[in-house]
């Protein structure tokens, strides 16, 4: 299929000059491009800013709608995908300091979206609970940001090699953060 008619096949190099005869064909509805290994990092890191740019305005969208703030729009989604956690475990995931947390859980609790019930194993730990509201709401969150994910266009198998690619991306990060501590 030639390119103009939306698909065909791309011959993509990347490498360094001593491995110059790196190629590979791949068959993509896109253009020839070819990189050096540090233009193409720097690319990877542009997509996933404008990845990140369109979760992000999907999420302010649906938190004005619902008088939230986008963090925490992004407390509901974070609070979706963990059935227990800590303040302290919830900061980490936000990359905020704990106050900071416990100032978005105070808010959130005040409109009755989330409860804190006492942890089972430390008595000066609280879970951090979706209240029924807080779920319903959360519901909406989710479904929101799933059906107008950057990702939705991607077919199956497509999303389950990216998905593939960026645990293997973010478990080196954080390997690599563990040896250097």
């Amino acid at each position: 299929m030639p390119l103009g008619s939306g698909g065909g096949y791309v011959l993509l190099w990347a490498g360094s000059a001593e491995y110059a005869w790196e190629f590979q064909l791949l068959e993509f509805p896109c253009t020839l491009v070819v990189v050096d290994d540090a233009r193409l990092s720097e690319q990877l890191i542009d997509y996933l800013f404008a990845v990140r740019t369109q979760v992000h305005g999907e999420l302010k969208d649906l938190a004005r709608e619902a008088g939230l703030t986008d963090t925490q729009t992004d407390v509901l989604w974070r609070l979706s995908r963990e059935e227990e956690t800590t303040a302290r475990r919830l900061a980490d995931r936000l990359q905020c300091d704990a106050s900071t947390a416990t100032s978005m859980i105070d808010r959130l609790e005040k409109r009755g979206l989330v409860r804190r019930v006492p942890h089972p194993g430390d008595r000066r730990a609280k879970f951090i609970q979706l209240t029924p509201e807080g779920c319903d709401l959360r519901d909406r969150v989710v479904e929101h940001t799933l059906e107008h994910s950057p990702f939705a266009r991607l077919d199956r198998e497509s999303r389950l090699r990216l998905h593939a690619l960026l645990r293997e991306v973010v478990d080196g990060a954080a390997s690599a953060g563990e040896a250097t501590q």
